[in-house]
């Protein structure tokens, strides 16, 4: 009852009528003669006030001051620039009104802070993006512009074959920059959180035979194998086939980047009966990755990472927008790699019930 400010007013309240109570008792053995009666009538309402305003200033002053200092506290984080923690005396959440309004100013105050930061981190990350992309669209629209101009001007000097070669390499070049548009296009859904999972159950061995195939050509013509290792009879998985299928072409991609003639590519899948997930892992007999650069592979645009998926002319968005994927399943992906071995990419997928 006394946690509320209403309940130690009342109790404030009490305990100074209790006083003026005992004070009218003690003067009770004056009252009856009549000679004091108009002293004692003065003497009470004198009391009285005095004890009203005495009453009245200290719950006042211990009101005010709690309240003070929660107006201090807000200045003083609004001098900040909102960015400094302040201190605040009254924060309890189960105390009076004041506590609760002290605690729930603190909640606020942390709920501000991390909502600044992560507006510079989204601030600082959009500078680099704009950086990046404007680096990754002039080196193809350069290349596409040369040769089309190369054509027009000679048109009438150069063979078929080389008029054919040259629009061959600028369709290619349209090819990649398509392929940059939309993977910024769908890294941007998953960063504004507009992407939604549409889960449903089924198998993912047909899922990993028909992605395999869909890169067999191209594995081909750099001499490539993609194989693939897993039982047919692994049961099938809840979950959204067409991210996850994304999923499995940005790291086969990958893969395909960072290998040369003769490597191979496996895919292969097992089954962890404790978890109940069915484990899939692309292994890949390629460059391999430096191991200062490991934990930053899923970083868009990481520096090293664009090095290291510099040899296929990568944007360095593929694993970025993997993580993302993996991220609404709540699965997680690993990566192990040995320079000039291979790499691995390892994420598992929740059994269909």
């Amino acid at each position: 009852m006394f946690k509320t400010l209403y309940g130690r007013l009342a109790l404030a309240l009490f305990v100074g009528y209790g006083l003026m109570l005992l004070f009218l008792v003690q003067a009770m053995d004056v009252m009856f003669d009549k000679r004091h009666i108009p002293e004692l009538i003065t003497q009470l309402v004198f009391g009285a006030v005095i004890l009203a305003l005495v009453m009245g200033m200290v719950v006042f002053a211990v009101l005010t001051r709690r309240l003070r200092e929660l107006a201090n506290s807000v200045d003083a984080f609004c001098s900040s620039g909102f960015s400094k923690p302040v201190r605040v005396g009254s924060s309890n959440p189960n105390g009076d009104e004041i506590d609760r309004l002290g605690f729930a100013f603190v909640e606020m105050e942390k709920r501000m802070i991390e909502q600044l930061e992560r507006l510079q981190r989204i601030d600082m990350q959009r500078r680099e993006l704009l950086a990046n992309v404007s680096h990754d669209l002039r080196t193809p629209l350069a290349s596409m512009r040369g040769y089309l101009e190369t054509l027009i001007l000679k048109e009438d000097s150069l063979s078929r074959e080389e008029q054919r070669h040259y629009l061959e390499v600028a369709a290619k070049q349209t090819e990649r920059l398509s392929k940059l548009v939309d993977d910024l296009f769908q890294l941007t859904k998953f960063d504004a959180r507009e992407v939604v999972i549409n889960a449903e159950t089924f198998p993912i061995t047909e899922l990993i035979q028909d992605v395999a195939q869909k890169f067999g050509l191209a594995a081909d013509q750099k001499d490539i194998r993609i194989d693939t290792d897993f039982v047919e009879s692994l049961p099938a998985v809840h979950a959204d086939i067409r991210l996850i299928e994304r999923v499995l072409e940005n790291l086969i991609e990958n893969a395909l980047r960072h290998c040369t003639n003769g490597a191979v590519v496996r895919l292969s899948l097992s089954l962890n009966p404790a978890q109940d997930r069915v484990v899939v892992q692309v292994t890949d007999t390629g460059c391999g990755i430096a191991p200062e650069d490991l934990p930053h592979v899923f970083n868009r645009y990481y520096q090293a990472e664009r090095n290291y998926s510099g040899a296929g002319g990568g944007a360095g968005l593929g694993l970025a927008i993997t993580l993302r994927i993996l991220d609404l399943h709540e699965a997680d992906i690993q990566v192990d790699s040995q320079p000039g071995v291979g790499t691995t990419f390892r994420f598992d997928l929740p059994v269909a019930a």
